[in-house]
């Protein structure tokens, strides 16, 4: 007979529901009915040690907590920006967030016991500053000249950048392959600590957005306001919504991405064409939308004008991401599919990933804890140091 796990029903309870699973998602885990997973949370039977453990790994939990005799204080919920009305958070958003907590909070105590510098520009300014100011500041600190970019991959130019001066960045879109991230939920979250700041972006979206949310994250960083947010880009109606500080950070990814004195030296009959403000926003990085928007906002063109280039530019977007698909399936059966090992870089981070690989090699953190930090087996992190070096 299978040897039972004597575990505190009340702590399996709250395991499933602090990750926001059904009570018919958990039976199915374990393959039992609800029923008998009521029963075990109620204490009136006990799962077998093998049933425990794979709910501790749906859970995302360690298996001894199982056993703790009381429920443990957890990672406090991040505060919520998101637009009113947003639907609640899900499994696959509740395990990216607390996923990023722990690795936040893990490298902060590092940091601090190493008695680190704090970072200067964490909470630098706050809402009441003006948005132009705070983006200035984040591109001089960054060193970052818009529309200025080495390379056709803007995004990743200030990834290297923020991270090149303290501030973790994680992409991801998935947590396996049947949890995949949805971005009308969550497009990303920043954790505004003055040792290791981390921002989250979601990468079911393509590259414009992202880089959106970025910069909309950095804001978050830049007046040390942490949080979570969806529908990230700048907002022409509706804007009562809005949490005041999403607003905020909107104005300053605009100001950042696209500056008031690089968009007013541009021709003005770049402003008369669909085609001709695809072509003009991918150099900057953003979407057609962004660079509508923010041209409206600048008086350069009427309301009038903006909604018939919107309804072309959606048009012509559609088609442009038809294209993108393509490409990508084509790349696909090329390469086989995207990268293990790079997925889980830009998952965990660069500076992250460098971070406790040389903590690994150094004999400062034991090789479980290292593997648990960076979601990779350890005879595997040859591989995953390879594609740093990429």
């Amino acid at each position: 007979m299978a040897e039972k796990a004597y575990i505190t029903p009340n702590v399996l309870q709250w395991a499933r529901e602090s990750a926001r699973m059904t009570e018919e998602t958990a039976a199915a885990k374990v393959s039992v009915t609800v029923e008998r997973l009521k029963q075990w949370e109620e204490g009136i039977s006990q799962p077998t040690i093998k049933q425990a453990q794979k709910l501790a790994k749906a859970y995302k939990r360690p298996f001894a907590l199982f056993f703790l005799p009381e429920v443990p204080r957890d990672f406090q919920p991040l505060q919520d920006f998101r637009k009113t009305g947003a639907k609640e958070l899900t499994t696959s958003s509740i395990f990216i967030i607390r996923e990023i907590q722990q690795k936040q909070s893990w490298i902060s105590d590092v940091y601090e016991e190493n008695k680190e510098n704090k970072l200067p520009f964490v909470g630098r300014f706050s809402i009441k500053d003006n948005p132009q100011q705070v983006a200035a500041d984040i591109l001089e600190t960054l060193k970052i000249i818009p529309a200025s970019y080495k390379t056709n991959n803007p995004i990743k130019e200030w990834i290297d950048a923020a991270e090149s001066n303290g501030v973790f960045v994680s992409r991801t879109s998935f947590i396996h392959s049947r949890l995949k991230l949805d971005s009308n939920e969550l497009q990303g979250f920043a954790i505004a600590e003055p040792y290791a700041p981390f921002v989250f972006v979601n990468s079911e979206d393509w590259n414009a957005p992202q880089l959106f949310t970025l910069v909309h994250e950095l804001a978050h960083i830049w007046i040390a306001e942490t949080g979570i947010s969806n529908e990230i880009e700048p907002v022409i109606k509706n804007k009562d919504k809005f949490h005041p500080v999403e607003l905020f950070c909107n104005e300053v990814a605009a100001n950042a991405l696209m500056p008031k004195t690089l968009v007013l030296s541009l021709d003005s009959s770049l402003f008369k064409s669909s085609k001709a403000i695809f072509q003009t926003a991918k150099q900057l990085g953003v979407s057609s939308f962004a660079l509508l928007v923010r041209i409206l906002n600048l008086n350069l063109i009427s309301i009038t004008e903006y909604q018939k280039l919107k309804k072309q530019a959606d048009i012509d977007f559609a088609a442009y991401l038809k294209k993108e698909d393509e490409k990508k399936d084509k790349q696909k059966e090329k390469s086989g599919g995207p990268n293990y090992f790079l997925l889980q870089l830009n998952r965990n981070s660069r500076l992250f990933t460098q971070t406790v690989l040389d903590s690994f090699r150094g004999g400062f953190i034991e090789p479980t804890l290292a593997s648990n930090l960076l979601n990779v087996q350890v005879n595997k992190f040859q591989k995953l140091e390879a594609q740093l070096y990429r």
